[in-house]
């Protein structure tokens, strides 16, 4: 254990029933608070021995000039890498607000407790408050003192359910000056922002603004989110991701187990991943699903919806004319948004709702706001909308999501794609065996799960990063961890500038600087593994069986890393 964690007192949690009291912590829960996470080697002799480097100043992925206009007192910061060494210790007690914002992740609990029992090793004293619900909370000054009773209680433990999450957008003047008020009155020196790239963007846009205000109060990013699209050379992964996939690694693999043993269905399974194919693919290979869809390739060959189908239609002709009815297809939730013609459908509907919206709103009627939007339309993305079947015509016109999109999630794509192929099968003379479907979306099953050991070390290592920087008064920066694929004693700890991440993005019909989300490399190494087995895959029940997750057992089993990790960093 590390010289400067707490001791965590094991208890149990009781609720009343008719009268008695219930133990309320499974077996596994009892022995998981019994888990100390692993810290590479500048951290495991305590956060006061860390020494900060300073390494070379960074630019922004895209639109240098845009950003550094956007971030003037932010951008450019130095990479941090840490040292084990030295001696710092503050003068006074740190307080410091923690905030989880946006869907849940596997580990945001172990986050806080490396927070906490980092600032506490500094100082006996200081304090983390969670702001309740989100960032709305740190804006309304709704919070809670988190102490060492409820901390203990959450330990490798899955959900938010700490404090709760949400996903207000922190992004006007009014709203900034409320948070600042809170932060006065709480008189917080830092405040740590749990959250994906959205999240984070309003991170870096915070800590700009603090700055801009002459504030010293520090704003810390934690890269979180199970799609797996907030990486790059300095992040290999966000958390939560290994744990979520693995989860839908099992469910896929009992599926396929069940469609080989019952052998008449072909399983469409949706997977969570709006914006890039990451869980897909790494589930593709944990698996070896008879077709993996991959959304970044679907773009860069500009293929059709009707190409899509007919892919999938390959692989069940293939196993038909083996006598196999049955087959796994993995879809990724935004792959509908990929397709070139459907993507610059969609675009085109985000702006004319988004500058529409008061007339659109106003109309009474579905059938009349489909109508009227195809009427607006360009027409070749009118085309394209009346090709679609108007169950898939409604979910496009479904409220937005606080950024102005579609809600890729709510489209069954895995629905539209299985009628699809069963209309292209009929269609087909040569083709005389049943096609059966069956669907799925795997999206909660993976958000809430208790995180593995792999993403147990990795909050709570990037939990006890946050308060390193805040120790150092750090502000604009996102908590790192690099190679991981080579065991927690080779770990390297650091920051990372956000604005290292910025690109400018076209938003509610608006250019604004956000964080560029990491797509599926397809000139990489995991896509690579794919491409070269699939052709086979499709045809052979070459099904691989992952089963639950480990906890206890050999280190190649319950700290396995995932494969995508393992490939991309060797």
């Amino acid at each position: 254990m590390a010289a400067f964690l707490f001791h965590r007192v094991n208890f149990p949690v009781f609720r009343q029933l008719n009268g008695a009291a219930v133990n309320q912590l499974s077996p596994l829960d009892q022995h998981r608070k019994t888990y100390s996470p692993k810290l590479p080697p500048s951290l495991n002799q305590g956060i006061e021995r860390v020494h900060l480097k300073t390494g070379e100043a960074t630019k922004s992925v895209k639109d240098e000039g845009a950003v550094r206009e956007a971030f003037p007192k932010t951008y450019g910061l130095p990479l941090l890498s840490f040292e084990a060494g030295g001696s710092t210790s503050p003068s006074k007690p740190l307080r410091v607000g923690v905030v989880l914002s946006g869907g849940q992740a596997p580990g945001g609990h172990n986050v806080i407790a490396g927070v906490f029992d980092s600032i506490r090793a500094l100082h006996q004293e200081s304090a983390v408050y969670g702001f309740i619900g989100g960032p709305g909370g740190l804006e309304k000054g709704q919070y809670e003192v988190i102490g060492s009773e409820k901390m203990d209680a959450y330990r490798n433990t899955g959900g938010f359910d700490i404090i709760g999450s949400g996903r207000t957008k922190l992004e006007t003047p009014e709203q900034f000056d409320r948070c600042i008020e809170v932060i006065g009155r709480l008189q917080l020196d830092a405040v740590v922002i749990i959250g994906g790239d959205d999240s984070n963007t309003n991170a870096a846009i915070l800590a700009e603004y603090l700055l801009g205000k002459g504030l010293s109060t520090c704003v810390v990013g934690i890269p979180k989110t199970i799609d797996g699209d907030l990486k790059n050379a300095r992040i290999p992964t966000s958390f939560g991701f290994d744990t979520a996939v693995k989860t839908y690694s099992e469910l896929i693999g009992n599926i396929a187990r069940d469609a080989r043993s019952a052998r008449k269905y072909w399983h469409f399974i949706k997977l969570m991943g709006r914006s890039a194919s990451h869980i897909t693919l790494e589930a593709g290979l944990q698996t070896c699903a008879n077709v993996t869809l991959i959304s970044e390739e679907i773009e860069e060959k500009k293929e059709s919806l009707d190409q899509v189908v007919e892919s999938v239609c390959r692989s069940v002709k293939a196993r038909a004319a083996q006598g196999k009815d049955y087959g796994v297809v993995l879809v990724p939730e935004g792959l509908i948004e990929f397709i070139p013609s459907i993507k610059a459908l969609i675009a085109e509907v985000n702006d004319l709702l988004a500058e529409k919206e008061k007339e659109f709103v106003g109309l009474n009627s579905a059938e009349k706001k489909v109508q009227t939007l195809a009427g607006w339309l360009k027409p070749e993305n009118a085309a394209t909308f009346r090709l679609l079947p108007n169950s898939i015509k409604a979910q496009l016109l479904l409220d937005r999501d606080p950024h102005g999109n579609v809600q890729v999630s709510l489209i069954e794509t895995e629905k539209l794609l299985s009628e699809m192929v069963g209309a292209n099968l009929k269609k087909d003379p040569g083709y005389k065996r049943k096609f059966s479907a069956q669907h799925h979306f795997f999206g909660y099953e993976g958000r809430a799960a208790a995180p593995t050991n792999f993403d147990a070390d990795y909050c709570y290592g990037l939990g006890c990063v946050a308060a390193v920087l805040i120790r150092d008064g750090k502000t604009g920066y996102m908590a790192s961890m690099r190679n991981l694929s080579k065991g927690v004693e080779n770990w390297e700890a650091g920051g990372v500038p956000i604005t290292m991440l910025f690109n400018m993005e076209l938003r509610h019909g608006k250019l604004k600087p956000v964080i560029q989300k990491a797509l599926v490399d397809l000139k990489g190494p995991a896509f690579g593994e794919l491409a070269e087995h699939r052709a086979a895959w499709e045809i052979e029940d070459a099904y691989l069986y992952p089963g639950p997750i480990q906890y206890f057992g050999p280190a190649d089993i319950c700290d396995a890393i995932t494969k995508t990790l393992s490939l991309e960093m060797g």
